[in-house]
């Protein structure tokens, strides 16, 4: 019985070594990065492209959980704990609740594509917010390592406010962006405004 199992773990110690030597622990960790990237991205296209808004809701809060994830992941703990608990969990059933107290008959067409031209418009913003933001990321000095924050919730803070203190104020910009749009989709659409 012992020689079955010295031969086994024999045979298990050369896979693993074998498979440390062709680098597949790294392999590994990139397919799960891609794999919660794309679950992230997809849900986000489903935001945009269900005709149903209750299904959007629900798009966007997995495009929320899939961003609390991808923090995570770049050991960003309390940040992911943040997107779980503001995003994925109070905003997106804020938004389902405000979408549930619209009074509408019918909501299965109730996020109606618009013309040709309203989708080549949002086609246009895309390509110039994707450009941008290519431009940004390559001008952009990172890092290549982490900096250590000692204690993190305090070590967020004073970079939030100090060093990065405009994109703050760009979320916060974004965020009441958000609650104009959630109010206009509470107070609905009257006939003679479309």
């Amino acid at each position: 019985m012992t020689d079955v199992l010295s031969f086994i773990h024999f045979i298990v110690n050369g896979v693993m070594d074998f498979l440390v030597s062709i680098g597949a622990p790294d392999l590994i960790m990139a397919g799960i990065f891609y794999l919660m990237a794309a679950v992230t991205v997809l849900s986000a296209l489903g935001v945009v492209l269900m005709r149903n808004v209750v299904h959007s809701a629900l798009m966007l809060t997995a495009s929320f959980i899939g961003v609390g994830c991808l923090y995570i992941y770049m050991n960003a703990s309390f940040m992911g704990a943040v997107q779980f608990l503001v995003y994925g969990g109070a905003v997106a059933v804020l938004i389902v609740m405000a979408i549930m107290l619209t009074r509408r008959p019918d909501m299965a067409h109730s996020n109606p594509s618009r013309g040709a031209l309203h989708q080549l418009g949002a086609a246009i913003v895309a390509a110039v917010f994707c450009l941008v933001m290519l431009i940004v990321s390559m001008a952009s000095p990172f890092r290549t390592e982490a900096s250590h924050l000692g204690d993190e919730v305090k070590g967020i803070a004073d970079l939030m406010l100090t060093e990065y203190v405009l994109p703050f104020e760009v979320a916060a910009v974004l965020l009441l962006i958000a609650m104009i749009g959630a109010i206009i989709l509470a107070k609905g659409v009257s006939e003679n405004d479309a």
